[in-house]
């Protein structure tokens, strides 16, 4: 086996990589950029190596540097996690030709499938079902335009060496063809270094499913079930889960052994993805073929119990494959929720900044539900624009679906994240919908569910009770820490207030504690309006923590705590509540509170997200309609259009193409 192996790649990729080549007994050598120095993954390795400056085309994605880095090291083999260069034949080719061993599948196969526009006319020579699209080099807009037409809208405007959503546009007229062309295009370019786009059609309610395959150097090839990665925003996926609630085993055995087949035709020899679209009568479609570990090969293996980073280190070593189609079972339900540094709030765009809490759920397995966080990130660590925005992989494992499902949302409810924006509030609200827990999934979901987009769950009658029983605890042990504090002028009587009013939104209800013990642990009664027996509240919780854990009732119950002014922000399945807990005179008293309004901000353009700006596209004193192009601005490695939601007139512009932006920076000031 390997005596050291480097890792071609960053963050939570490389993280993944060293926990297994650890078990295996082999030792690692991380790279990283200057952005990176202080990173985990760095810190992980036994030893690393510095690659260049932050942007990834000087750094990352530079093969010589990595060929210089083995060579330093003595690194007899890469892995290239799962992006950067995996799917680059030449960086394979290179290697090789250094006496260095490529973890990963041989060059003919990722020219063969690596490549989208390639792998499409392989498909098609094999006379496998393809969606419809246009393969040839797309000379302009016009002649985009002209394509689409000829296959019918919509249509998919893809990076011929893409991935991860980048360079990845939907059209379904002329002008988003034009403007998606050109978008995709130069994204390609900034990401991959490779600025080829194709087009196909888009399948109306389409679900993207994936098969898992395995191959070694000896003609072996297996698939390992399937992954369900529908749950998609700006065609980036958001959500996975494995098996799929679309596919029964008939489905599941022919679109398995399509997928072996084309890998067998390539000679595939490590783990990669084809990727199916398909629509919900389980007629499905060649999409794509991805000659790497993916981002969702997480869920695949708690329910095969197979290492697939083992697997192909052990491949690329020459060994055979110790398992048969026959020794792959697939065992309970997982579901992986990408947690984002993005603002969900705000059409999910990123946001950048340092952690200043980072608070995981404890892994491990407790009875049948399993909970694994795959992160490259540590408390006190930056989240930087130059790459991509994942912060952690969360995966719970369970026997069934709806309990893979609840354990998740617990989970979430446990993720305590603090310092930028990110996506958890809207993760934790979609495992209480009712159309994510029924399967009836398309990649539309989140468009059709959300038209206007996210602005937070909203809590339900049957949590508005655990909100109040929550804040009441926490509240009532505050209240006791304070009366008795040495020095009080009039002794506390050590009696508990059996009356209070706690406020939860807009809402007021009438509580009683009818008795208790006040301490850690507290434990409670309190009697809601409507009730005839009071509900029994518990908890070991202690002033300052973040997580509140105990029993309202019967129910165990995980809260987020954060202090407000007068009360607590209590963070639970996806809602942000702030409860007061307040006593009955001062709740008339606060009733009669005003309101106060939210500033006017309709007059400015304001940046969504911190990012550079990459062009201004109107002047001061145009006249502008509503839908016009106002500017552009990216923010790792994503280009943003903004757009003017009203006819207006442009009084003045606060920035120009090159300005870096902080969040909610003026950028155009409107008449």
């Amino acid at each position: 086996m390997f005596k050291k192996i480097l890792i071609a790649n960053r963050g939570e990729i490389a993280c993944r990589v060293i926990k297994t080549a650890r078990k295996m007994g082999i030792k690692t050598v991380a790279v990283y950029s200057d952005a990176d120095r202080d990173a985990v993954h760095v810190e992980m390795a036994d030893e690393a190596v510095h690659i260049g400056p932050p942007a990834a085309a000087q750094s990352y994605l530079l093969a010589d540097k990595i060929i210089e880095a083995c060579k330093a090291t003595g690194a007899e083999a890469v892995h290239p996690g799962y992006g950067f260069l995996s799917e680059r034949a030449s960086f394979c080719q290179a290697l090789k030709d250094n006496g260095i061993v490529f973890i990963g599948p041989n060059p003919r196969a990722i020219e063969a499938m690596g490549d989208k526009i390639e792998s499409k006319k392989f498909a098609n020579a094999a006379k496998v079902s393809t969606v419809p699209g246009f393969l040839g080099v797309i000379e302009d807009a016009e002649h985009a335009v002209k394509i689409a037409n000829e296959i019918g809208y919509p249509v998919m405007i893809k990076a011929s060496a893409g991935g991860g959503g980048k360079g990845m546009r939907i059209a379904w007229n002329d002008a988003e063809c034009r403007e998606g062309f050109v978008l995709s295009k130069n994204e390609a370019a900034a990401s991959f270094g490779d600025d080829r786009v194709f087009v196909e059609k888009f399948i109306v309610d389409p679900r993207h499913i994936e098969i898992q395959v395995l191959g070694d150097k000896h003609g072996n090839v297996i698939y390992l079930g399937e992954r369900e990665c529908s749950i998609q925003r700006r065609n980036q996926k958001v959500i996975e889960e494995a098996p799929s609630p679309l596919l029964d085993e008939a489905t599941r055995k022919r679109m398995g052994e399509q997928a072996v087949a084309l890998a067998k035709a390539v000679d595939y020899d490590s783990a990669g993805t084809v990727e199916f679209v398909a629509d919900q009568n389980k007629n499905f479609y060649f999409l794509e073929m991805n000659t790497r570990l993916q981002v969702e090969h997480p869920v695949t293996e708690l329910i095969t119990g197979v290492d697939l980073v083992e697997q192909m280190i052990r491949v690329a070593y020459g060994e055979k494959l110790a398992l048969t189609q026959a020794d792959v079972k697939l065992d309970g339900w997982a579901v992986e929720s990408r947690i984002y540094a993005e603002d969900p709030f705000r059409n999910f765009l990123p946001s950048i900044g340092r952690l200043t809490r980072y608070r995981p759920p404890e892994e491990g397995s407790d009875g049948e539900i399993t909970v694994r966080n795959d992160t490259g990130v540590t408390e006190g660590g930056e989240i930087s624009m130059f790459y991509d925005p994942m912060i952690a992989k969360l995966v719970t494992h369970a026997p069934t679906r709806a309990q893979a499902i609840e354990a998740q949302a617990d989970a979430l409810d446990a993720f305590v994240i603090d310092g930028i924006q990110h996506n958890i509030p809207f993760l934790a609200s979609l495992m209480g919908h009712e159309r994510w827990k029924a399967g009836k999934l398309s990649t539309g979901f989140i468009k059709e569910e959300y038209p206007d987009g996210f602005h937070g769950n909203v809590p339900q009658a049957e949590d508005m009770k655990l909100l109040a029983a929550v804040a009441l605890s926490i509240e009532i042990q505050r209240k006791d820490r304070l009366d008795n504090l040495p020095g009080r002028l009039r002794p506390h009587s050590g009696e508990l207030r059996e009356d209070w009013v706690v406020k939860v939104g807009g809402d007021y209800v009438d509580v009683k504690v009818p008795s208790g013990f006040v301490g850690v642990p507290l434990e409670i009664d309190a009697l809601f309006p409507g009730d005839v027996e009071p509900v029994a509240i518990s908890t070991r919780y202690q002033q300052g923590e973040l997580l509140w854990t105990g029993m309202v009732g019967e129910r165990e119950v995980t809260m987020q705590v954060r202090p407000v002014l007068n009360g607590v922000e209590l963070r639970y399945r996806g809602a942000t509540s702030v409860v007061k807990v307040l006593l009955p005179f001062t709740a008339q008293l606060d009733k009669l509170m005003p309101i106060k309004a939210p500033p006017d901000t309709s007059k400015y353009l304001l940046c969504p997200m911190p990012g550079l700006v990459i062009s201004i596209d109107v002047a001061e004193g145009e006249e502008i309609k509503a839908g016009s192009t106002l500017a552009v601005v990216e923010a790792m490695k994503m280009q943003n259009v903004l757009r003017a939601e009203r006819d207006c007139k442009v009084k003045s512009i606060k920035a120009k193409a090159g300005d870096s932006l902080a969040v909610d920076a003026v950028i155009i000031e409107f008449e």
